[in-house]
């Protein structure tokens, strides 16, 4: 096995199972660099604590050629501060990185494309993000490995200290881009925009707590691309009753890898193709039809109704019944 240099980082919390598959996918790819970054459990949370230990103990299972550092959390931050934090805590160590959290399973070859991009892209501030997953409906008509958008997806990826300079997780300045309807030249449908302006006005207020979103807006106000490879090379398989913000499941759940071809094939030019762009734009991220929003509605009361049945009340402790297990922050 080739030792990798790039260094990756590690989001872990509280689910062993999952924690345990990605981890062995890293240990697959040898990085000579791990930086873990684990938040702490919630006190509510029964057997919450143990889990979280059970998730360190698995990520300190580190036996090849490899410089581990952690920055564990003895409380619990939440998404947003603890994701943010620790990127902040990488970015000091390290001038790159590929980012993988807890419930991204990646392929093999995604490790070759992260570290082959950011070498190739580190002097390019208009290149903000690398991406290791694929919303492309039918691949991609061309050779090339990947392609650029303006879609920073986050399951999987990879970037710079450079462009990770630029984030601010409390949105400081949206209500000035906002104004000056900064957006526009993003987004040529005005429904893109309003939907994107909603939720940068949720992620400003505190109605949201996440730290993703936070990034796009980040790419955006630079100006920046991201590249998405034409090949599936990171499955999602968090989307469930423990997840933060992916509780019901959607198309977009464990899609299946598919590894990119070696050498990688480089595009002519970074050019942002506005068919791609609408076409994510119109899958992930418009209002679903209505009798889809009805089917979701019910399957987040068919969640809450078992949680519900499944959560400790006097007579069931009686018998013994262990409580559910707690979801990530």
């Amino acid at each position: 096995m080739t030792t990798m240099h790039t260094p990756v980082a590690f989001f872990v919390f509280n689910r062993p199972a999952l924690t345990r598959r990605v981890f062995a996918a890293i240990r697959e790819a040898q990085p000579r660099r791990l930086l873990v970054v684990a938040d702490g459990p919630r006190v509510d949370r029964a057997g919450e604590a143990e889990r979280c230990a059970e998730v360190r103990a698995i990520v300190e299972q580190v036996d090849w050629p490899c410089e581990v550092e952690h920055d564990y959390a003895d409380v619990n931050l939440g998404c947003r501060s603890r994701i943010a934090s620790g990127l902040d805590w990488v970015f000091d160590r390290v001038d790159r990185a590929i980012i993988l959290e807890d419930d991204c399973l990646p392929d093999p070859t995604f490790f070759v494309y992260g570290a082959e991009l950011l070498d190739r892209y580190a002097a390019d501030p208009h290149v903000m993000h690398v991406s290791g997953t694929s919303f492309m409906r039918n691949g991609w008509p061309g050779r090339a490995s990947y392609v650029a958008t303006r879609q920073p997806f986050v399951w999987g990826w990879a970037t710079w200290r450079r462009a990770w300079q630029h984030y601010d997780v409390a949105l400081a300045d949206w209500p000035q881009f906002r104004d000056r309807d900064g957006l526009r030249a993003w987004f040529a449908d005005p429904r893109d925009r309003a939907g994107w302006v909603a939720r940068f006005d949720d992620v400003h207020a505190g109605k949201i707590d996440t730290w993703d979103l936070q990034w796009a807006y980040t790419c955006m106000r630079s100006g920046g691309v991201s590249l998405m490879p034409t090949r599936n090379l990171v499955s999602n398989l968090g989307f469930g009753a423990d997840a933060t913000h992916t509780r019901v499941w959607s198309r977009s759940a464990g899609m299946p890898l598919r590894p990119l071809e070696a050498p990688l094939t480089h595009p002519t030019a970074l050019a942002i193709d506005p068919a791609l762009e609408a076409d994510l734009q119109a899958r992930l991220y418009r209002p679903l039809p209505t009798w889809m929003t009805l089917a979701r509605r019910w399957a987040r009361k068919l969640i809450v109704g078992a949680q519900h049945l499944a959560a400790p009340h006097p007579a069931r402790q009686s018998r013994d019944i262990s409580p559910t297990s707690g979801r990530r922050p």
